[in-house]
């Protein structure tokens, strides 16, 4: 357990220095750029459906090769890089000082830089932008969605920040799953198989029926439309422990839409993928 907590800090401590360094290395280029009287600009890599593809080794979507230009010699694009700059200041600080800010908080921080966003919408974009542009994660970067994760309940213990869970006794709403969930252990597993509902209701009343226990499986609540984290962890008990994942949703076009971004990841989170 102390080998497995030692790597567990490892890792994060090698993430928060790779982050780090790469938001460091994003000023300094601007900077280098200002020193040799040179025109500041940022390659960003295109998130357009045009640069979208499916891996089919992998089995989800990716980004190609295509890159685009933000330079502060174009017009039209002086307001989004300065932003950009901002929520990179905005994310080192973070990083720097192991804390956390919601994309909702950012939003609302934004409101003092003199430069700041006509609506959330924008915010996420320009927080997305910087992302595939480092080649980085959102949560990597220090920031977290506004929404609590969806849960997991069933016979699977895992290591979450020095803290041991077993998701079948962490009470009848089971294990939360973390935003950070890549940076959660898999300590032990003693199912044959993963129940994804689509509703908290169903969740809810397969634990109240012992469902984990008859059909030895983890339920997995989706809260609809499977948030980034949620869709993460299963991809990972998949991959990692070889469970089959079932997805229990209804039979309609959204149902059918739920669970293609289950199977494949969404399109417009291809650089996360």
């Amino acid at each position: 357990m102390t080998k497995i907590k030692e790597d567990q800090k490892a890792h994060r401590e090698k993430r928060k220095e790779y982050t780090y360094n790469k938001l460091k290395g994003l000023g300094q280029e601007i900077i280098e750029d200002i020193e040799k009287n040179k025109v500041p600009s940022v390659r960003v890599p295109s998130r357009g459906t045009g640069n979208i593809v499916y891996d089919e080794a992998k089995r989800y979507y990716v980004l190609g090769d295509r890159y685009g230009k933000r330079s502060l010699g174009n017009v039209k694009q002086i307001r989004k890089l300065g932003q950009m700059v901002y929520v990179a200041n905005f994310c080192k600080d973070l990083v720097a000082r192991e804390k956390t800010a919601t994309i909702r908080e950012m939003y609302y921080v934004s409101e003092g830089w003199g430069i700041s966003f006509k609506t959330q919408q924008e915010s996420n974009i320009v927080g997305e932008d910087l992302e595939v542009t480092l080649g980085t994660t959102r949560e990597d970067l220090g920031l977290m969605p506004e929404e609590d994760g969806a849960s997991v309940y069933g016979d699977i213990t895992l290591l979450d920040d020095d803290v041991e869970i077993n998701a079948a006794k962490a009470g009848k709403s089971g294990y939360t799953i973390s935003p950070t969930i890549d940076q959660v252990e898999f300590l032990d597993c003693n199912v044959d198989r993963v129940i994804a509902v689509e509703t908290m209701g169903m969740f809810h009343r397969m634990v109240q029926e012992n469902a984990d226990k008859r059909f030895n499986t983890l339920i997995v609540g989706l809260k609809g439309q499977a948030a980034r984290a949620t869709r993460r962890f299963l991809h990972r008990v998949n991959d990692e422990i070889g469970l089959p994942v079932y997805i229990c949703n209804d039979g309609d076009p959204w149902g059918f839409h739920i669970a293609q971004v289950i199977i494949s990841g969404s399109a417009k989170l291809a650089h996360v993928n």
